[in-house]
């Protein structure tokens, strides 16, 4: 049976940085209509809130894969090989427990109180045995009625399976994890904010 990606993308952050963008694309419109010369020192900060918007509302996504999980955050993109994975966990936001160090993923916050009230038995039903704490116990966040719950799941799923298998015996490889930074990201948001700070002061 073939592995069937699947990619996680916040339904409502892409909703947000859509609203931003908008709002500031015709702030920056109506400012050079009205005065280009002004326009010229105080565009900066508003194409700075869009990049931003796109950055922590657009960007991040979690990919599920074969051979791994991809992890695109706001400044990083890691990749997680199936074997590097110890735990996964739920009490802030989905985050990957590996060999080395914790990943959190920002696309998949844990949900608020609102969310988690109300759930029942049936809300945890088949919840994998490795979410469970010392005691057996389970936290709201792991509800599969919930996000992150439900993503949490998934990973779970295929890893306790690789596990049961033996599809890590042979250990974990040190070069098969990887991280990406977002040096295209990190440098426009640089240049923006001095620009910002340029204008302002000038």
């Amino acid at each position: 049976m073939s592995f069937q990606e699947v990619r996680y993308r916040p339904a409502f952050g892409r909703i947000l940085a859509v609203v931003t963008i908008a709002v500031c694309a015709l702030g920056v419109i109506a400012m050079i209509v009205s005065d280009p010369a002004t326009a010229v020192r105080y565009v900066w900060p508003v194409v700075l809130v869009a990049v931003l918007a796109w950055a922590l509302f657009w960007r991040p996504s979690l990919l599920v894969q074969e051979h791994g999980i991809t992890v695109e955050n706001v400044l990083r993109t890691h990749f997680v090989p199936w074997p590097s994975i110890v735990a996964i966990d739920t009490r802030y936001a989905l985050t990957l427990r590996t060999a080395h160090g914790r990943i959190g993923v920002w696309a998949a916050p844990a949900p608020g109180r609102h969310r988690t009230l109300g759930l029942a038995a049936k809300d945890f039903d088949g919840i994998g045995e490795s979410a469970r704490g010392a005691a057996g116990e389970l936290r709201p966040n792991d509800a599969i009625t919930t996000p992150t719950g439900n993503l949490a799941q998934l990973i779970r799923g295929h890893w306790e399976r690789l596990r049961d298998a033996g599809a890590f015996a042979s250990g974990v490889d040190p070069e098969a994890a990887t991280v990406r930074w977002h040096r295209g990201t990190i440098t426009v948001v640089a240049a923006l904010a001095a620009a910002t700070v340029i204008g302002l002061l000038v």
